[in-house]
């Protein structure tokens, strides 16, 4: 692994040679200093290790404002940009050449001059149940306490688990398996990537169905941030890039944007594709109680555009009454 803050020189047999075209002798990668945003650029820099002997990687580990924030609940500070935008600054400021994110934490507009340019391979989008003493959602007693960040999740439970006590916690992987572990919690809900990337498959006693909680926007895929226009970072870490999954990640993204959607809004969208070759994508929009819920589909062809399928969902949804969920919920915060 590659030491935080550390430059070290890359060597690989196994892969092709980088292209002569490319003059970048190092690359730095900024991110947040959480044990999976470290876990996320050190994956990101051992898949570049292999693409290009000769390159020098350097990890730039940030603390974000929402690393600092951990007493409220993300949707009354701000969401999850709050997690991204002083790493976006430091590409603007050039003192870091690329980004790693989880793309559910990406907001739906990005900073004039920068884009996601690679997405990788996704891994299990779902979310998962993890407990010391029960193993499904259906074992949850009646009374059970179960923590969430995420309104999202918290709208499907509360549908699916009628009288549920939904609570809300914050904090990185571990700090939430410590309070479950000390009994504050019967359950909490994280996304299974995240358990599987930290080697915390073990803790995982159910991988929930999307029927029941469909995922959040994007989950379980990483991105790869950089400056536009900067042609030789993009040769570089254009090999990373996943076309199944990016398409995914477009078509999801692009219901979100038009909703307007974000981590204050209880908005899930999902895209895969089929066994035929077509994208297919789910969404729905619910109030915080799980009450009311506008539920869509919509399917393309393998050639489809995804960002026009997702933007079709979007519209479908709208004319289910997600607008009026949103309205109702934005009239609440205000």
């Amino acid at each position: 692994m590659i030491a935080t803050g550390e430059t070290l020189s890359i060597r690989a047999t196994h892969r092709p040679r980088e292209s002569p075209r490319i003059q970048v002798k190092t690359l730095r990668i900024c991110t947040r200093k959480s044990p999976l945003a470290l876990w996320q650029a050190h994956f990101v820099a051992e898949r570049l290790r292999a693409f290009h002997p000769g390159l020098e990687l350097e990890l730039v580990p940030m603390t974000t404002e929402g690393d600092r924030v951990l007493g409220t609940p993300l949707a009354r500070v701000g969401g999850k940009g709050l997690f991204v935008k002083e790493l976006e600054q430091a590409l603007l400021d050039h003192r870091a050449d690329i980004a790693v994110h989880s793309m559910k934490d990406v907001t739906v507009d990005l900073p004039p001059g920068l884009h996601i340019s690679v997405i990788c391979e996704r891994d299990d989008p779902r979310d998962a149940l993890v407990s010391v003493r029960y193993g499904s959602l259906e074992e949850l007693p009646t009374d059970a306490r179960i923590g969430t960040s995420s309104l999202r999740r918290r709208s499907q439970l509360a549908r699916a688990l009628p009288g549920r006590q939904l609570l809300d916690l914050r904090g990185n992987v571990n700090t939430r398996l410590r309070r479950l572990d000390e009994g504050d919690f019967d359950a909490i809900v994280l996304a299974a990537a995240g358990l599987q990337r930290l080697e915390l498959h073990a803790r995982i006693r159910q991988r929930i169905d999307t029927e029941i909680c469909l995922p959040a926007v994007a989950q379980g895929a990483l991105g790869i941030e950089c400056r536009q226009g900067d042609q030789q970072i993009e040769e570089l870490i254009h090999p990373l890039n996943h076309p199944a999954t990016h398409s995914c990640v477009l078509a999801e993204r692009a219901t979100n944007a038009r909703l307007q959607g974000g981590c204050q809004v209880p908005v899930a969208v999902f895209a895969e594709w089929l066994a035929d070759g077509g994208l297919h994508v789910r969404g729905r929009v619910a109030s915080v109680d799980g009450r009311q819920m506008a539920a869509a589909v919509a399917t393309g062809a393998a050639d489809c555009d995804p960002a026009a399928l997702g933007d079709a969902l979007a519209e479908k949804l709208l004319a289910r009454g997600a607008g009026e969920i949103l309205a109702a919920i934005h009239a609440a915060d205000a």
